[in-house]
């Protein structure tokens, strides 16, 4: 595979100033990279993103979010699995009824910065 001249350094080139070693020395483990790549394939999903979206603003049931983003309820139940494996959303139970909320102030930041850096133009 041949590299294009975006892909390599100019043959003067002699590196930054940077201190590379401390800078790999700070790398994110393996584990802690896959985690935090699997929240970003969550939010690579429009499906998802409502889902987010909708419980950014309330605590909701399934039966709401079937109603909200116009699906069915074994749809949005195996969403909330795929989001509730990775910590994005929580469950509450009461009685028969669960609720489902974001997992914490982090999720929301998350997605409302970015949801604003989107809409910055």
């Amino acid at each position: 595979m041949n590299k294009t001249d975006t892909e390599i350094c100019d043959e003067t080139c002699s590196g930054t100033t940077a201190n590379l070693q401390s800078i790999e020395s700070n790398l994110v483990d393996e584990q802690v990279a896959t985690e935090l790549a699997d929240i970003f394939k969550a939010l690579g999903d429009p499906t998802r993103i409502k889902l987010i979206h909708a419980l950014l603003q309330s605590e909701l049931c399934v039966h709401d979010l079937t109603e909200v983003l116009k699906m069915g309820q074994s749809a949005v139940s195996h969403q909330l699995r795929f989001l509730r494996n990775i910590r994005i959303v929580k469950r509450r139970k009461v009685g028969r009824t669960v609720y489902y909320s974001l997992d914490d102030n982090h999720i929301e930041q998350i997605f409302s910065l970015t949801l604003q850096h989107v809409k910055h133009r």
